[in-house]
């Protein structure tokens, strides 16, 4: 805590300030998570919002643990105003990027209602919940078989019509917190620039250099946002999204510098 910068200590108070906020007015703070685009409660300064606000303690102490382990040399490198800017301009990139993803979720789960509604089939009603909901597909078995077995069930048809509506309402209507995009943001620029930084990690048993180690964690995050497991609820997305701006942000930086010279 004493060998802190001064932006990444401003960060970190006012995360934790946030937090506490949050613990007292429960959801009453809703509205500065990021919702996906087309909700009802989406607001464009969620962009930004978001990236302040976390779910519970244990996704508050990760990130900002992250922040104060790999910030300070970040801020000393570039200066307060850079590491500010970088540090929100990731944030916001990794929102962006992470809502245009949830777009084409939310608007497939749309679309393959209106399937099942037109042609209301047990193949139709199974292809949604693969598409949408695979953890919901033990749930569903049942009802897939009796719409199989009696396809003119029109109650069977109509609540199955209720299900799909409710899971569509609940994604549409799920916002998404935390600082994590901008901390992948920092992450990958702490590898681009210290690449050969050895790291000691509670998880792992050995040093491991920078650079193996975010090229692992990207390629976690990847397949997790692919191959999502049943109850996941993790942005998987959005940390890509806060490496790829981090990315983009350092070669244009790096560009501006070399033109300058």
């Amino acid at each position: 805590m004493f060998n802190l910068t001064p932006t990444v200590r401003t960060l970190l108070f006012i995360n934790i300030g946030v937090f506490l906020l949050q613990t007292q007015l429960a959801s009453r703070m809703n509205f500065l998570a990021l919702y996906p685009v087309g909700s009802a409660y989406f607001q464009p300064w969620q962009f930004v919002t978001h990236m302040f606000m976390h779910g519970g303690w244990g996704h508050l102490l990760a990130n900002m643990f992250g922040l104060i382990s790999f910030g300070p040399l970040l801020e000393q490198r570039w200066g307060g105003n850079r590491f500010l800017a970088f540090w929100l301009i990731c944030g916001l990139g990794a929102g962006v990027l992470y809502s245009g993803v949830r777009y084409y979720e939310v608007n497939r789960m749309r679309q393959d209602i209106e399937v099942f509604r037109q042609q209301p089939t047990d193949v139709h009603l199974q292809d949604f919940v693969e598409h949408n909901m695979p953890e919901y597909a033990e749930a569903f078995a049942p009802n897939i078989r009796q719409l199989h077995a009696t396809p003119d069930d029109q109650q069977l048809i109509q609540s199955a019509l209720v299900s799909l509506e409710d899971m569509y309402a609940s994604s549409l209507n799920s916002p998404m917190l935390g600082a994590s995009g901008a901390l992948f943001g920092i992450l990958f620029a702490f590898a681009y620039l210290f690449p050969n930084t050895e790291l000691m990690l509670l998880f792992f048993p050995f040093p491991i250099k920078a650079k193996y180690f975010v090229a692992l964690y990207a390629l976690y995050e990847l397949y997790s946002g692919v191959y999502r497991t049943p109850g996941d609820n993790v942005a998987h997305f959005a940390h890509i999204g806060g490496m790829l701006i981090g990315f983009i942000l350092l070669k244009i930086w790096e560009r501006g510098r070399a033109r300058f010279y």
